[in-house]
This record gives C-alpha cells, sequence and structure tokens, in this order.
C-alpha cells in the first residue's frame, strides 16, 4: 500500500521533514501516510529536550538509540513524524515541539486542528 497524495496542512506540497534521521512511516523522508499507518505519523516535528522527555515518560522513548530497529535515537533540534495524537497529548501538556506546517500531511488535521498547529509552527 503507497501513500497517499502528499499535500500538507497549509494545501501545497508536502516537503521533505528529516533526512538524517530518515523519518517517516515510510522511512523516506516525508510525513506520508496510509490506511496501514494507525498511528497517523503525520506531523513534522522538531525535537526538543523538553518533549523527548514528555514522550519518554509517557512510554515512547524517542531519544534512547535501538540497532536492533537500526534507530540511533533522537536529539533535540532533530525532525521526525510525529504521531498526530502524542503531538496534541503533548500539546494540551503544555510541552509540545514545534511543527513544520509545509512538511506536514494534510491527514494531521482529522486529529489537530490548524489553529494548534500554526500556534506551534517553527
Amino acid at each position: 500500500m503507497g501513500p497517499e497524495d502528499s499535500i500538507n496542512v497549509l494545501g501545497t506540497e508536502l516537503i521533505v521533514c528529516g533526512m538524517d534521521p530518515v523519518t517517516g512511516f515510510f522511512r523516506d523522508g516525508h510525513c506520508n501516510t496510509c490506511a496501514a499507518d494507525q498511528g497517523s505519523h503525520t506531523v513534522c516535528a522538531v525535537m526538543t529536550a523538553e518533549f523527548l522527555a514528555f514522550s519518554k515518560y509517557v512510554g515512547n522513548d524517542l531519544s534512547t538509540p535501538r540497532p536492533e530497529f537500526n534507530f540511533a535515537g533522537l536529539n533535540p533540534g532533530d525532525s521526525w513524524c510525529l504521531c498526530a495524537a502524542r503531538f496534541l497529548q503533548a500539546h494540551d501538556e503544555g510541552c509540545a515541539p514545534k511543527v513544520s506546517l509545509e512538511a506536514t500531511h494534510q491527514r494531521a488535521l482529522d486529529i489537530v486542528s490548524l489553529d494548534v498547529l500554526r500556534e506551534n509552527a517553527v
């Protein structure tokens, strides 16, 4: 199953979120999605120490390297395609990372309002 149309939340072409490390449900650097992406990895977020600590606290450790999954771990400043619901949870808790609107897939709007995304825009 391939990705849906690569359109961002602004209605234009989805740009690359991150290539170092390579992110995205399809590991193509884009926050593309499809029906198989149950987590909706559609929000292109720039990691902060505060968000990484929050994510680890709620059970999704993104900072610890996992070589068995070819995952070096994320650091502050890295861009990563986050699950839209996790982003919204972090926003509600006051520790949302910054967002690249141009690299955030339009399907994120199924979960997060454009106003909230704009409020956290890079």
